[in-house]
């Protein structure tokens, strides 16, 4: 269980923080007038290794062996046999458990080709690989160049033809953009959700104050800060100190997905939107729901713990630090999966890095709260609850809860892939037995590991046993095909409506008759004379479902957006792959080339290129000459967003009567 977990968590944090530890070299060896070698080495970091293209057959290997694309194959040249590479380490992998083969230090590999173009001068390809060390692992790719008649390789993937002509549709001759600069009630929407994060932060740190880990450490840490102290000032001031630091250590945990933020607009929703990421998250949090019920505990490393104890005892400003980090290291057991759920959040939602930072200190406000309060006012501490059987309790509705999360992220990886196997009712199916399952045990006629003798039951457990039960009876009308099924307060949770195992009308938000190409929806515009809705959205996007299911739904909304519109939805999450002819490389404003090979990739670079953001939900609306009718509009409520419905068909008006 423990090597699973580190795999689980190598995977997430270098997905996100993965460096190149391998440096990639080519060149070519030519053997007649039509055939060529053409080779690749790889020099590698110092204690990493790179994992070689062809690995043992045993099984299917649990890393990703070293791949080669090449461009024009099949209609330049043609591969003379497989690639060939030096002869590999083959040894058990501790951390993976399996028998692996992987390079050292240096790798070459040789690929023969036949030319079937007698022009072709160079050849460009890419390699994908996984290298890794002792501490973590990287998954990258690089771009190949192979001159085969001496010249220098210059790779620049839009130079072609096909990617100009396709990169120049993305881009549309807008009007009125200085709109795009005037939307101050989004920028308050915007505010006001991060206070919500903050709250939501701060209410998962005080879930945290409440397990075992956590709550026996604070009458312990007032008292030796109270009376360790020369003075009763010193002591409350070290207490202050002590949750300064905490609340710094937490929000120094999002530091890092600032420099994300800045690499490109859009990243942190691909991360977030990641098939592979997500349903890594969803195993993470089955691991965390189990741990939470007691069949076995997630601990940081015993010798992390104490060599930061150990610290701790230096004194002073630096003493009260590692005293700080010390409870950080071994409350993670608890603290880690609820910020596990802040993490996964954060990244799911507009904003990312800023609202995990906004969010992380929320959590270390609430945990470190206790320590200063009860530092200025040491009497209440008598009224502190006894440690005991509640906290288990706690942990274990937590672990419930998690599950319930975990299926969240299988259904984003379902959603963006279309498996089809989480349709709306399904998922609300496998709620409803895990809250049973919660009802069960808040009844105590199921139980876990950890429990204690079994007790009367106390009356606040018996109300919310009560108010579980309610919560399942609220879930059981989104199982069938009713008006009754929207499930309103759990908008964006469940899959959208419209995904449903239920014969549906319209593969559109509420029914509705909407397009998903920008240029169908455009022309249809230009043919009827209607204003565009241009809806920038996604199929993980939990605010787009609670704007669909929430503020669409209201039948003044609803009636404008059915008559009077052209609803455009672009999903800039689809996974779904572009036809071979309409992929294309486009160069973004930093001279990055962008791969666009699926349908998300297409409307978020449009999206980005055109309007200078990467959030959803994001609202437009302009006329089909392109001119914008009024301010983009975000998630916000249905009063605000009818009146801007309103103006825009106004301005609409007025734009037709010049």
């Amino acid at each position: 269980m423990r090597n699973l977990i580190a795999v689980l968590l190598l995977f997430v944090t270098n997905f996100i923080f993965g460096q190149n530890q391998v440096q990639w070299n080519t060149s070519v060896e030519r053997i007649s007038d039509s055939t060529y070698t053409l080779i690749v080495e790889a020099e590698i970091k110092l204690n990493w290794h790179l994992y070689a293209v062809s690995q043992p057959q045993d099984e299917e290997p649990a890393i990703i062996p070293t791949t080669f694309n090449f461009q024009g194959e099949g209609v330049d040249f043609e591969r003379m046999g497989a690639i060939e590479e030096g002869k590999p380490i083959t040894e058990m992998d501790k951390i993976f458990e399996q028998e692996l083969s992987y390079f050292a230090d240096k790798a070459i590999f040789k690929q023969k080709i036949k030319l079937l173009n007698p022009g072709l001068k160079t050849v460009i390809g890419d390699v994908s690989y996984q290298a890794c060390d002792d501490k973590q692992c990287i998954f990258d790719q690089y771009d190949l160049g192979f001159s085969l008649d001496g010249s220098a390789v210059i790779i620049d993937k839009v130079v072609d033809a096909k990617s100009l002509d396709l990169a120049q549709n993305l881009e549309i001759p807008l009007t009125n953009t200085d709109l795009l600069k005037a939307n101050k009630h989004s920028e308050d929407a915007q505010g006001k959700g991060l206070f919500n994060l903050f709250v939501l932060g701060f209410l998962g740190g005080l879930i945290a104050l409440l397990t075992p880990c956590v709550f026996p450490m604070i009458p312990l840490t007032v008292s030796f800060f109270t009376k360790q102290s020369s003075n009763k000032s010193k002591g409350v001031s070290n207490a202050i100190l002590y949750g300064a630091f905490i609340v710094g250590i937490y929000m120094a945990l999002s530091v890092p997905f600032h420099f994300l933020d800045s690499i490109a607009p859009e990243i942190l929703n691909n991360i977030s939107t990641n098939v592979w990421l997500n349903v890594t998250f969803f195993i993470i949090f089955v691991v965390f729901a189990f741990s939470f019920f007691g069949y076995f505990e997630l601990t940081l490393p015993h010798s992390w713990g104490n060599k930061m104890d150990s610290a701790s005892g230096a004194g002073g400003v630096i003493g009260i630090f590692f005293m700080a980090l010390t409870l950080a290291i071994v409350s993670f057991s608890c603290t880690g999966p609820i910020l596990g759920s802040l993490l996964a959040g954060s990244l799911s939602n507009d904003g990312g890095a800023t609202q995990l930072t906004v969010g992380m200190t929320g959590f270390g406000v609430a945990l470190a709260l206790p320590f200063a309060l009860f530092a200025l006012f040491p009497n209440m501490l008598k009224s502190l609850p006894r440690s005991g059987g509640w906290m288990t309790t706690t942990k274990v509705i937590l672990g419930f809860l998690e599950l319930a999360m975990a299926f969240k992220f299988l259904s984003n990886a379902d959603l963006v892939e279309h498996w089809g196997i989480l349709k709306r009712e399904v998922f609300i199916g496998i709620w409803i037995v895990i809250f049973i399952l919660m009802a069960l045990y808040v009844f105590g006629l199921i139980r876990f590991p950890h429990d204690g003798p079994r007790k009367k039951l106390s009356f606040y457990r018996f109300i919310f046993g009560f108010a579980v039960i309610g919560f399942v009876i609220y879930l059981i009308p989104g199982l069938f095909n009713t008006s009754q099924s929207n499930l309103k307060l759990l908008s964006g949770f469940p899959p959208p409506v419209f995904y449903s195992i239920y014969e549906k009308e319209s593969d559109c938000p509420l029914g509705l008759t909407c397009f998903k190409d920008f240029d169908e929806g455009l022309a249809y515009a230009k043919e009827h004379n209607k204003p565009i809705l241009l809806d920038f959205t996604g199929w993980a996007c939990v605010n787009c479902r609670k704007m669909e299911e929430n503020v669409w739904s209201e039948p003044e909304i609803f009636n404008l957006l059915n008559e009077e519109y052209v609803l455009i939805s672009l999903y800039v999450d689809d996974r779904k792959e572009l036809e071979e002819g309409d992929q294309f490389n486009f160069e973004l404003e930093n001279g990055r080339v962008k791969s666009i090979k699926t349908i998300g990739d297409k409307w978020a670079t449009f999206q980005t290129i055109n309007f200078k953001t990467a959030s959803q939900p994001y609202y437009i609306q302009m006329s089909s000459d392109y001119e914008l009718l009024s301010s983009p509009q975000k998630y916000t409520d249905a009063i605000t967003y009818y009146q801007w419905l309103q103006d825009g068909l106004k301005k609409f008006a007025e734009s037709q009567d010049k």
